[in-house]
Protein backbone atom coordinates (compact mmCIF):
# COMPACT_ATOMS: atom_id res chain seq x y z
CA UNK A 1 0.00 0.00 0.00
CA UNK A 2 3.07 2.25 1.04
CA UNK A 3 5.40 1.46 -2.36
CA UNK A 4 8.83 2.33 -2.85
CA UNK A 5 8.52 5.94 -4.20
CA UNK A 6 11.21 8.57 -3.96
CA UNK A 7 9.49 9.98 -0.56
CA UNK A 8 9.75 8.53 3.00
CA UNK A 9 8.45 4.99 3.43
CA UNK A 10 7.73 5.66 7.45
CA UNK A 11 5.81 9.18 6.65
CA UNK A 12 3.92 7.26 4.06
CA UNK A 13 3.11 4.65 5.92
CA UNK A 14 1.92 6.78 9.11
CA UNK A 15 -0.48 9.00 6.34
CA UNK A 16 -1.95 5.22 5.22
CA UNK A 17 -2.69 4.63 9.08
CA UNK A 18 -4.14 8.01 10.05
CA UNK A 19 -6.45 7.60 6.60
CA UNK A 20 -7.49 4.15 7.40
CA UNK A 21 -8.37 4.74 10.85
CA UNK A 22 -9.99 8.35 9.86
CA UNK A 23 -12.26 6.37 7.44
CA UNK A 24 -13.45 3.71 9.30
CA UNK A 25 -16.65 4.06 10.76
CA UNK A 26 -15.56 1.61 14.44
CA UNK A 27 -12.00 2.19 14.46
CA UNK A 28 -9.57 0.14 14.25
CA UNK A 29 -7.71 -2.37 16.11
CA UNK A 30 -3.74 -2.48 16.28
CA UNK A 31 -3.65 -5.80 14.35
CA UNK A 32 -6.24 -4.46 12.11
CA UNK A 33 -4.05 -1.63 10.73
CA UNK A 34 -0.69 -3.60 10.24
CA UNK A 35 -2.49 -5.95 8.36
CA UNK A 36 -4.13 -2.94 6.11
CA UNK A 37 -0.98 -1.14 5.88
CA UNK A 38 1.07 -4.51 5.17
CA UNK A 39 3.43 -4.18 8.36
CA UNK A 40 4.59 -6.04 11.18
CA UNK A 41 2.56 -5.28 14.49
CA UNK A 42 5.94 -3.83 16.65
CA UNK A 43 5.73 -1.21 13.61
CA UNK A 44 1.60 -0.13 13.60
CA UNK A 45 2.70 0.26 17.20
CA UNK A 46 4.80 3.04 16.91
CA UNK A 47 2.85 4.73 13.68
CA UNK A 48 0.00 4.44 15.88
CA UNK A 49 1.98 5.56 19.02
CA UNK A 50 3.49 8.57 17.14
CA UNK A 51 -0.71 9.72 15.62
CA UNK A 52 -1.62 9.78 19.05
CA UNK A 53 0.64 11.77 20.76
CA UNK A 54 0.00 14.52 17.95
CA UNK A 55 -3.67 13.88 18.44
CA UNK A 56 -4.62 13.04 15.45
CA UNK A 57 -6.08 9.39 16.83
CA UNK A 58 -6.80 8.38 20.05
CA UNK A 59 -7.11 4.71 22.02
CA UNK A 60 -10.51 3.75 23.39
CA UNK A 61 -11.30 1.65 25.83
CA UNK A 62 -12.14 -1.23 23.53
CA UNK A 63 -8.51 -0.90 22.12
CA UNK A 64 -10.00 0.52 18.71
CA UNK A 65 -7.80 3.78 16.96
CA UNK A 66 -10.20 6.46 16.12
CA UNK A 67 -9.67 9.88 15.02
CA UNK A 68 -8.61 12.52 17.71
CA UNK A 69 -9.59 16.14 17.86
CA UNK A 70 -6.59 17.58 16.16
CA UNK A 71 -7.32 15.77 13.10
CA UNK A 72 -10.75 17.82 12.67
CA UNK A 73 -8.14 21.37 13.76
CA UNK A 74 -6.18 19.94 10.62
CA UNK A 75 -8.47 18.74 8.09
CA UNK A 76 -10.06 22.94 9.18
CA UNK A 77 -7.57 24.79 7.57
CA UNK A 78 -7.79 23.11 4.31
CA UNK A 79 -8.86 26.09 1.97
CA UNK A 80 -9.54 28.71 4.87
CA UNK A 81 -12.33 25.58 6.21
CA UNK A 82 -13.95 25.60 3.14
CA UNK A 83 -16.07 22.71 3.92
CA UNK A 84 -17.66 24.19 6.96
CA UNK A 85 -18.66 27.45 5.55
CA UNK A 86 -20.33 25.91 2.72
CA UNK A 87 -22.12 23.44 4.71
CA UNK A 88 -25.70 26.05 5.58
CA UNK A 89 -25.66 26.62 1.70
CA UNK A 90 -25.31 22.78 0.88
CA UNK A 91 -27.78 21.71 3.42
CA UNK A 92 -30.60 23.93 2.65
CA UNK A 93 -30.09 23.25 -1.30
CA UNK A 94 -29.78 19.29 -0.83
CA UNK A 95 -33.00 19.33 1.44
CA UNK A 96 -34.76 21.97 -0.58
CA UNK A 97 -34.19 19.99 -4.07
CA UNK A 98 -34.62 16.48 -2.36
CA UNK A 99 -31.15 15.46 -3.77
CA UNK A 100 -27.37 15.10 -3.29
CA UNK A 101 -25.45 18.55 -3.63
CA UNK A 102 -21.98 18.36 -3.28
CA UNK A 103 -18.94 20.90 -3.44
CA UNK A 104 -15.51 20.03 -4.99
CA UNK A 105 -12.66 21.58 -6.20
CA UNK A 106 -9.81 21.41 -8.47
CA UNK A 107 -6.18 19.53 -7.94
CA UNK A 108 -4.08 18.81 -10.67
CA UNK A 109 -5.81 17.10 -13.24
CA UNK A 110 -8.25 15.60 -10.73
CA UNK A 111 -12.16 16.93 -8.96
CA UNK A 112 -11.77 16.14 -5.71
CA UNK A 113 -15.29 16.43 -3.27
CA UNK A 114 -14.75 17.91 -0.12
CA UNK A 115 -18.37 18.23 0.75
CA UNK A 116 -21.19 15.91 0.38
CA UNK A 117 -24.69 16.40 1.52
CA UNK A 118 -27.43 14.13 0.63
CA UNK A 119 -31.34 15.16 1.64
CA UNK A 120 -32.75 14.65 5.28
CA UNK A 121 -36.15 13.93 4.09
CA UNK A 122 -35.60 11.43 1.21
CA UNK A 123 -35.96 7.65 1.41
CA UNK A 124 -33.41 6.91 -1.39
CA UNK A 125 -30.20 8.95 -1.94
CA UNK A 126 -27.67 9.05 -4.58
CA UNK A 127 -24.07 9.47 -2.56
CA UNK A 128 -20.64 9.35 -2.58
CA UNK A 129 -17.75 9.53 -0.24
CA UNK A 130 -16.25 12.99 0.59
CA UNK A 131 -12.61 12.89 -0.80
CA UNK A 132 -12.99 11.19 -4.27
CA UNK A 133 -11.25 11.83 -6.70
CA UNK A 134 -12.18 11.75 -10.65
CA UNK A 135 -11.02 13.23 -13.52
CA UNK A 136 -10.85 16.90 -14.22
CA UNK A 137 -12.57 16.09 -17.95
CA UNK A 138 -15.42 14.06 -16.99
CA UNK A 139 -18.77 14.85 -15.67
CA UNK A 140 -20.71 18.13 -15.04
CA UNK A 141 -18.54 18.92 -12.26
CA UNK A 142 -14.98 18.60 -13.81
CA UNK A 143 -16.66 20.49 -16.67
CA UNK A 144 -17.51 23.17 -14.53
CA UNK A 145 -14.06 23.61 -12.81
CA UNK A 146 -12.34 23.68 -16.27
CA UNK A 147 -14.70 26.57 -16.91
CA UNK A 148 -13.42 28.22 -14.06
CA UNK A 149 -9.94 28.62 -15.87
CA UNK A 150 -8.29 29.71 -18.80
CA UNK A 151 -9.20 27.33 -22.30
CA UNK A 152 -6.54 24.71 -22.37
CA UNK A 153 -5.89 23.73 -25.78
CA UNK A 154 -7.76 20.66 -26.74
CA UNK A 155 -10.54 21.35 -23.91
CA UNK A 156 -14.18 19.67 -24.99
CA UNK A 157 -16.38 22.26 -26.60
CA UNK A 158 -18.74 21.36 -23.49
CA UNK A 159 -16.39 23.81 -21.47
CA UNK A 160 -16.77 26.47 -23.49
CA UNK A 161 -20.56 26.01 -23.43
CA UNK A 162 -20.14 25.99 -19.61
CA UNK A 163 -17.86 29.20 -19.34
CA UNK A 164 -20.44 31.22 -21.47
CA UNK A 165 -23.82 30.14 -19.61
CA UNK A 166 -22.14 29.44 -15.76
CA UNK A 167 -23.83 26.06 -15.70
CA UNK A 168 -23.26 22.45 -17.56
CA UNK A 169 -25.60 19.52 -17.57
CA UNK A 170 -23.95 16.00 -18.28
CA UNK A 171 -25.59 12.33 -18.34
CA UNK A 172 -23.45 9.26 -17.28
CA UNK A 173 -20.03 10.38 -16.99
CA UNK A 174 -19.26 9.64 -13.87
CA UNK A 175 -21.92 7.10 -13.20
CA UNK A 176 -24.24 5.29 -15.55
CA UNK A 177 -27.78 6.84 -15.81
CA UNK A 178 -27.06 9.30 -13.48
CA UNK A 179 -27.60 13.26 -14.55
CA UNK A 180 -25.28 16.09 -12.98
CA UNK A 181 -25.55 19.57 -12.86
CA UNK A 182 -22.58 22.03 -11.92
CA UNK A 183 -22.41 25.70 -11.49
CA UNK A 184 -18.86 27.11 -10.65
CA UNK A 185 -18.45 29.26 -7.99
CA UNK A 186 -16.23 32.33 -7.97
CA UNK A 187 -13.47 32.59 -6.03
CA UNK A 188 -10.63 35.12 -6.06
CA UNK A 189 -6.94 34.12 -6.16
CA UNK A 190 -5.29 32.33 -5.71
CA UNK A 191 -8.22 29.55 -3.85
CA UNK A 192 -8.84 26.49 -6.51
CA UNK A 193 -11.84 25.91 -8.80
CA UNK A 194 -14.53 25.35 -7.11
CA UNK A 195 -17.99 24.04 -8.06
CA UNK A 196 -21.59 23.00 -6.78
CA UNK A 197 -22.72 19.94 -8.40
CA UNK A 198 -26.28 18.44 -8.23
CA UNK A 199 -26.88 14.32 -8.59
CA UNK A 200 -29.56 12.36 -9.60
CA UNK A 201 -30.86 9.46 -11.65
CA UNK A 202 -34.06 11.62 -12.60
CA UNK A 203 -33.26 14.36 -15.61
CA UNK A 204 -36.84 16.27 -14.19
CA UNK A 205 -34.82 17.29 -10.86
CA UNK A 206 -31.54 18.29 -12.14
CA UNK A 207 -33.33 20.67 -14.68
CA UNK A 208 -35.71 21.73 -12.06
CA UNK A 209 -33.04 22.74 -9.13
CA UNK A 210 -30.63 24.64 -11.76
CA UNK A 211 -31.91 28.16 -10.87
CA UNK A 212 -31.60 27.09 -7.33
CA UNK A 213 -28.12 25.99 -7.31
CA UNK A 214 -26.68 29.22 -9.72
CA UNK A 215 -28.19 31.55 -6.73
CA UNK A 216 -26.14 29.03 -4.42
CA UNK A 217 -23.21 29.30 -6.19
CA UNK A 218 -23.96 33.20 -5.78
CA UNK A 219 -24.34 32.93 -2.20
CA UNK A 220 -21.55 30.43 -1.63
CA UNK A 221 -19.27 33.23 -3.79
CA UNK A 222 -20.14 35.91 -1.23
CA UNK A 223 -19.03 33.86 2.01
CA UNK A 224 -16.04 32.28 0.09
CA UNK A 225 -14.39 36.18 -0.69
Amino acid sequence: MTGSGTGSQTLARGLTALQLVAASPRGLTMQEVADQVGVHRTIAYRLLATLTQFRLVSKGEDGRYRPAAALAVLGASFDHNVRQLSLPTLRTLADTLGTTVSLLVAEGDEQVAVAVIVPTQVAYQLAFHEGSRYPLDRGAAGIALLASMPPRPGERDLVAVARERGWVTTHGEIEPNTYGLAVPVPRPAPSPPTCINLISHREDVVLRGRDAVVTAAKQLSAVLS
